[in-house]
């Protein structure tokens, strides 16, 4: 494989979305950027900004009410959706320019300009259902790019990867009756949200496109790797995609506070290669991942960098 260009999207209106005393906070971010530069990364990554995304953007995955309740959530003050969901006045921006920077991957990752790109961008989206915000997430960014990248580019196949220890239930549940999309989950069990069981396979013409992969606490890296590679040697054998899309929470790794598997920094760069490796393969080498979960504050920066260097180097 050759090297490629990798592109890190980013925008300081990510770190508007004032949480307060909560895990998903906005120094998630300002963490992986120092550590983005503290590694010498910074040059070696294009810049782009993240453009908006429009409400026919948002409705190919989320119903209309959803939307305009969000919306009216933070513009009258309210300041939860839910105990978990915090929200201010400038989340909604927020999280529309978070869907909005998936999306100017896609276009970026079609038109070539780039060959892989990392979005780092909060609020989460992954829990966020086709009807509910959830889960710290307001708007599925993953969901919204892969209907995105079949509407506007005409692309037939997407796969969806999703490695954030918890289940992410909204990305299930916006394609689980459609063979468009592959969704693969690999999570901890018995943890939020409760979802992701392996007799969960999808149904009518989806039924097989939905593959879940629990964990139990304390599974080791090696362990976790080996049961990540047979899985995606599996997917690859059955579908062909035309873009690979990533989940990249990084809370399963070991220091993570709200996770309880056990990967370390050499983990996800090992999974990455095999990701990106697939992602050659079949999608032309586009692949695109896109920031969940992780709220180790010590730990993240690294970790993240870690991903991206494995993108650097091809």
């Amino acid at each position: 494989m050759r090297p490629g260009k990798t592109a890190l999207i980013y925008d300081p209106l990510y770190l508007a979305h004032d949480t307060g005393a909560h895990p998903e906070c906005p120094t998630r971010l300002t963490s992986i950027l120092s550590a983005i530069e503290r590694r010498g990364l910074d040059d070696r990554l294009l810049r782009l900004s993240p453009r908006a995304a429009g409400r026919s953007d948002l409705e190919r995955v989320h119903q209309s009410a959803m939307i305009e309740r969000i919306d009216v959530a933070c513009r009258t003050g309210e300041t939860e959706l839910d105990p978990d969901t915090i929200i201010c006045p400038a989340s909604f921006d927020a999280a529309v320019s978070a869907v909005g920077g998936a999306l100017t991957a896609v276009d970026a990752l079609i038109d070539r300009t780039i060959d892989t790109a990392f979005v780092l961008a909060r609020p989460p989206g992954h829990h966020a259902t086709p009807d509910r915000a959830m889960g710290f997430c307001l708007f599925n960014q993953v969901a919204v790019a892969a209907r995105y990248a079949q509407a506007v580019h005409g692309l037939e196949r997407v796969l969806i990867l999703d490695w954030d220890v918890h289940h992410g239930n909204g990305t299930q549940d916006a394609f689980y009756d459609d063979p468009s999309v592959y969704y693969v989950s690999w999570h901890q069990t018995r943890s939020f949200p409760w979802t992701g069981r392996p007799d969960e396979r999808g149904a009518g013409p989806g039924l097989g496109f939905t593959l879940n992969v629990p964990l139990p606490a304390y599974t080791r890296g090696e362990v976790y790797r080996e049961v990540f590679r047979r899985t995606l040697e599996d997917v690859a054998g059955e579908f062909q995609p035309d873009l690979v899309i990533l989940s990249a929470g990084f809370d399963a790794h070991a220091q993570d506070p709200l996770g309880g598997l056990l990967l370390e920094d050499s983990d996800y760069a090992e999974m990455t290669r095999w990701v990106l490796d697939l992602a050659h393969r079949s999608a032309g080498g586009r692949l695109l991942s896109v920031l969940e979960g992780g709220y180790n504050l010590q730990v993240l920066g690294d970790t993240v960098a870690t991903h991206l260097e494995v993108f650097l180097q091809g």
